[in-house]
């Protein structure tokens, strides 16, 4: 069933804002004494753990889904608890998923889940905050906040990894960019390339890489050798200097570069791939997000994530979700395999998550007619595949009612920490502002063990 196409609200109403929001301030400024010395210190950092994967696609659930309704069933809860649904058996025994979840129930023995991640930040703009970056925020956050206190893991991996394909941006985000999934300070540079069109629709194309069809080629030629001579003013050739023209360049290079590539043009036509590929990731946004998701991974770009907006069930949780869970579940089993299909499995990650799960008890908001699960941080599942993630591993539980995480307990810290060690990043890295403030990377460095 056709998906909505325009990006859907939470309950604090919130839609596509401007990147530039996100508190990029911390470009400006700086010094030449400071800018030495954070080269020399990024010359002289060791080593990060050496990869496992390549790329990473993070399916960014926001709203917060539910745990109850897809991870963790509690059949045996009283029904104010456990919901309208019912729970099936999945690849490994003993455990698990809601009864509308039946290709990843098929498959579990593909991919990993953590059920014990929890923490203390229960509204979506701190639990999208810590659980984009690893940084639990420094001041309390309303739900409707657009927050940046800290590089977001695409940001970061863009950074320290760097696009295989010099052509394209390392760091991409499908329709939008999550409300906390910019560089901060690491500058605008290391921002996501937003795709916001939906590549479902007939004639679907990225706007900046493609001419014009009012452009012709030797105008474009043209143009940039003009931007060529202007280029030629003397600039602070150093972006932890804070120029924020240097940034402007980049993005200028990236566009050029982007309308000169083929490997870049080939991997936005999703056009090329076979029909039943195509069907069966669903032909809805958030199928065809996933399949070009894959498709830039192939392409180089070691970060891609597919915003999929609307979890926020205060009401109507199971009319919602009997519609929604099938074709949710179909497209990331078919991710998943499609991947193992092609050899890129053991090299790109695949990670779905929201900001928190959802309440143990259902409630009837006033005014509403149906019961729904409110915000609820202290238990939610992660689903990890790829990159040498062992298969058919449930880290954690919670509770028999699905209160909280009790056993291997986890935290956002930990989950990041997990994401960077696979991709060869050092979790315990320290990064400096262009003040020259010192940030660790990750508080508390230590990975999931069962996933590394």
């Amino acid at each position: 069933m056709a998906r909505r196409a325009t990006p859907l609200r939470n309950c604090e109403g919130f839609r596509r804002r401007d990147a530039l929001q996100l508190g990029l301030g911390a470009l400006l400024g700086g010094g030449l004494v400071d800018a030495l010395r954070l080269r020399g210190l990024a010359a002289d950092a060791p080593a990060g753990p050496a990869p496992r994967a390549k790329a990473c696609i993070l399916i960014w659930m926001d709203g917060g889904p539910t745990h109850f309704e897809t991870f963790d069933p509690k059949p045996e809860a009283p029904v104010e608890l456990r919901g309208e649904f019912g729970a099936i058996p999945t690849k490994v025994p003993g455990v698990y998923f809601s009864e509308h979840m039946k290709k990843l129930a098929g498959s579990l023995d593909k991919f990993s889940l953590v059920r014990s991640i929890r923490h203390n930040q229960g509204n979506h703009g701190a639990g999208n905050h810590y659980m984009m970056t690893g940084a639990p925020p420094r001041i309390p956050v309303g739900c409707g906040a657009f927050v940046s206190f800290h590089p977001s893991m695409g940001s970061v991996v863009a950074k320290e990894c760097g696009a295989r394909n010099a052509a394209l941006p390392g760091y991409f985000s499908m329709p939008q960019m999550s409300r906390s999934g910019g560089p901060n300070f690491l500058g605008a540079k290391f921002a996501p390339f937003v795709v916001k069109d939906d590549p479902n629709q007939s004639g679907f194309r990225v706007p900046d890489v493609a001419l014009p069809k009012q452009l012709s080629e030797t105008r474009f030629k043209d143009r940039s050798g003009l931007r060529s001579l202007v280029d030629r003013m003397r600039r602070i050739d150093d972006e932890a200097a804070g120029d924020p023209v240097t940034a402007a360049d980049e993005y200028y290079r990236q566009g050029y570069d982007l309308v000169h590539s083929v490997d870049a043009q080939r991997a936005f036509d999703i056009s090329l791939e076979d029909d039943k590929i195509r069907e069966g990731y669903g032909r809805n946004g958030f199928g065809q997000r996933c399949l070009l998701a894959r498709r830039l991974v192939e392409g180089g770009v070691p970060f891609v994530t597919v915003y999929d907006g609307g979890w926020d069930h205060h009401s109507n949780l199971f009319g919602a979700l009997r519609t929604r869970l099938p074709d949710w579940d179909s497209t990331v089993a078919m991710l998943i395999n499609d991947l193992e299909q092609r050899g890129l499995l053991e090299s790109t990650l695949v990670v779905a998550l929201g900001e928190f799960g959802r309440t143990p008890k259902l409630s009837t908001l006033s005014g509403q007619t149906t019961p729904g699960r409110d915000h609820w941080a202290n238990a939610m599942s992660v689903l990890m595949a790829g990159g040498g993630i062992p298969g058919g591993v449930v880290v954690g539980a919670t509770d028999r009612t699905g209160h909280s995480a009790v056993e291997r307990v986890q935290s956002p810290e930990n989950f990041v920490s997990t994401i960077y060690t696979l991709l060869g990043i050092d979790p315990d890295k320290i990064l400096y502002t262009p003040q020259g403030r010192p940030s660790h990377l990750v508080s508390d460095p230590r990975p999931i063990r069962e996933l590394v």
